[in-house]
């Protein structure tokens, strides 16, 4: 472990003698994201950085909690390889710590896998002040439940992550977006056509009346794929895409609640007032709405999925869990912070 590990052990050990509660920070980045949080003493991750071990042969890498997307990213690239769910950064200081611990998956996430499915293992210090490792850093390696992707999506709750290992893709030989004229209705059905053929589609759009689709792989199988698809190519269609992933877009603008709702893929588009986006192939549906948020939660909640305010002061941010869910969050949290020392209330507020 580095030096700066074996201070971040000490500490959440002089936290845990003295019952204070612990704040972990990266860089920032994401801290619109989520609750608020109620507070606790600063503990600074970005000093613990660095790539610890990269075999780009066997395509894995493990890397300090600290370290920056862009340095890890600039990294894989230089060899002709990638992370497969192509995480926003919302800020150049962003860290691969905060993207885990936030579980964020850009555009190519349902074609991909998520984050967590990339994640092949961890160290993290727990509330005890104690350093644990879970899973590896091969491909198969666990039996029984992988708790090393419990830490993704946690939001620093259950643990402070000193390092992660991630299997990595290799960077697609050819990519193009192609672009057509339709409805919402429209693009969700053929989104979800199209998932069932054998097409090389890393991502999907659709916004103000046009469906987005980017094709990524071998230039003989996207050529197939154009002709099968149709639409007209898209010009610049990296920089539309860093658009989408990091909520540049016009879209994304302008002060009304952005709300994220999680939806089966072929749910038809819902009643609600506002601008919408679709993303994931109909999974993601964005939401630009100032509807009462117990409205715009029992229409979602009414097809099976559930509603999360993304940017706007709606509480609690998250969809609210079931009793039975939030049950063994308390569990789970009671098992590794049974002090409550990390993060408290940033995932929900009472825990």
């Amino acid at each position: 472990m580095s030096d700066r590990g074996e201070q971040l052990q000490a500490d959440v050990a002089a936290a845990l003698a003295a019952q204070q509660p612990l704040c972990i920070a990266g860089s920032g980045s994401k801290a619109f994201l989520g609750e608020a949080g109620t507070g606790g003493k600063p503990l600074a991750m970005t000093a613990h950085s660095g790539i610890v071990n990269y075999q780009p042969s066997e395509l894995i890498v493990t890397v300090r909690a600290g370290t920056r997307l862009a340095e890890l990213q600039d990294t894989l690239a230089r060899e002709g390889q990638m992370l497969g769910f192509e995480p926003p950064h919302f800020g150049a200081s962003a860290t691969i710590g905060g993207t885990i611990a936030a579980g964020l998956s850009g555009p190519a996430r349902p074609y991909a896998g998520a984050a967590r499915d990339f994640v092949l293992g961890c160290r993290l210090i727990n509330g005890r002040a104690q350093v644990l490792r879970f899973g590896g850093e091969v491909m198969k390696n666990v039996a029984g439940y992988d708790l090393s992707r419990l830490m993704v999506g946690a939001w620093g709750t259950l643990g402070v992550l000193l390092d992660v290992s991630l299997k990595v893709l290799p960077l697609p030989r050819a990519q193009t977006t192609l672009v057509r004229p339709c409805s919402a209705a429209e693009a969700i059905t053929l989104f979800n056509r199209w998932a069932g053929k054998p097409h090389p589609i890393s991502a999907t759009w659709w916004e103000d009346g046009h469906a987005y689709v980017r094709l990524a792989g071998a230039q003989p199988a996207i050529a197939a794929a154009r002709a099968a698809l149709g639409g007209d190519p898209l010009e610049d269609d990296a920089d539309f895409w860093a658009g989408v992933r990091e909520q540049r877009r016009a879209f994304f603008a302008g002060d009304a609640p952005l709300w994220r709702l999680a939806l089966a893929p072929a749910t038809p588009p819902l009643a609600l007032a506002g601008a919408r986006a679709i993303d994931w192939g109909g999974a993601q549906r964005w939401l630009r709405s100032e509807a009462d948020a117990h409205a715009i939660r029992a229409a979602v909640a009414a097809v099976g999925g559930h509603a999360s305010v993304y940017r706007g002061q709606a509480t609690p941010r998250f969809h609210p869990l079931p009793a039975g869910l939030l049950t063994l969050h308390r569990r789970l949290k009671q098992s590794l912070d049974p002090a409550g020392l990390f993060n408290r209330g940033r995932l929900y507020p009472d825990l």
